[in-house]
């Protein structure tokens, strides 16, 4: 009997309304640090217990603690600097990281919210880093004679916090390349970044890309030195099945059947045709089922309720086809 079709996500969850106010007022100088942090741990606790009343089989942090996937890091490396709000896209804003020096890991980033966020559970939990080429992609450079010079720094110093997470016993470890997709004609520096940042990790090592020019990038793409790329395929309607059936896909693959950018919550048939269409040319023990990407900009209650019906599917499909978790 095969094995395969694990449950899992791509890594944020909504921050619920009580834990946004806080932050707030941390901004505010209305609350401290620590009472900060112990609202952060309560609801990460929250997060956790959710994903395991729900079924799934991996689970993560749901990054409470973070704010933009960048400027989370930076603000804990040397040589970044962070800007004024600068606007990203619609309304959203952020603070971008400014690397002015050299950049470097000089105490830990997650480990101890991956070691946390472990004890309150059985089921592995996913170490989750930014990537050094999104890292460099999204910061201004000020100091670096080249992107690539300033890539590589990170990568060496995410490599830090990778092992240190492998050591502390992270069994699968996910660095977030979002910036890949849309820059195709660097994909070689980003091989070469990621490469560096997952070099000698002894766990499952993991690379979310999405929403970008896969056309131009695949079967490239598969040139990523990572165990397993995770996609999103439900907001494109799984057509990159059809790249899929020109060149194969050699890898374990995370395998997105949720629509992350929208409010509606998906049938659980919809959900099984997906999969459906894509053990069709992938086999059960490649697929890892998740999201399109991270759940932060769903409602906490969509959230659940996408992974819910997500899960209930999975189970239709091993059930019927045979598959053991």
């Amino acid at each position: 009997m095969p094995r395969g079709l694990w449950t899992t996500t791509v890594g944020s969850f909504p921050k619920p309304p009580h834990l946004e106010r806080a932050r707030n007022r941390f901004a505010r100088g209305e609350i401290s640090e620590a009472e900060l942090r112990q609202l952060e741990r309560e609801a990460t606790i929250e997060v956790i217990r959710s994903q395991e009343e729900i079924g799934l089989d991996i689970l993560v942090d749901g990054e409470l603690y973070r704010g933009d996937m960048t400027t989370y890091f930076a603000e804990l490396m040397d040589g970044f600097e962070i800007s004024n709000p600068v606007r990203s896209y619609g309304n959203r804003y952020y603070r971008k990281p400014v690397a002015t020096g050299r950049v470097r890991r000089t105490r830990p980033w997650t480990v101890d919210w991956w070691k946390f966020a472990q004890s309150q559970t059985k089921k592995p939990v996913k170490g989750m880093l930014t990537g050094p080429y999104t890292m460099m992609d999204w910061s201004f450079n000020e100091h670096y004679p080249s992107r690539e010079a300033l890539a590589m720094d990170l990568a060496e110093a995410i490599r830090e916090e990778a092992m240190a997470l492998a050591e502390a016993g992270a069994k699968f470890i996910q660095v977030d390349e979002p910036a890949i997709s849309v820059r195709p004609e660097e994909l070689k520096l980003a091989v070469k970044a990621l490469g560096r940042a997952v070099e000698g990790v002894k766990a499952k090592t993991i690379t979310h890309i999405c929403y970008g020019d896969f056309d131009v990038i695949y079967p490239a793409l598969l040139d990523l030195p990572v165990d397993m790329i995770d996609l999103e395929m439900a907001n494109s309607r799984y057509d990159l099945l059809d790249r899929f059936r020109q060149h194969r896909f050699t890898k374990e693959i995370g395998y997105g059947v949720l629509d992350v950018h929208s409010h509606r919550i998906e049938t659980k048939e919809e959900i099984k045709q997906g999969i459906l269409r894509g053990l069709e040319l992938l086999r059960p023990e490649q697929m890892y089922i998740d999201p399109d990407c991270g759940l932060k900009t769903r409602t906490v209650e969509e959230a659940k309720e996408k992974l819910a019906v997500m899960v209930a599917a999975v189970r239709e499909v091993r059930e019927e086809r045979g598959i053991t978790a």
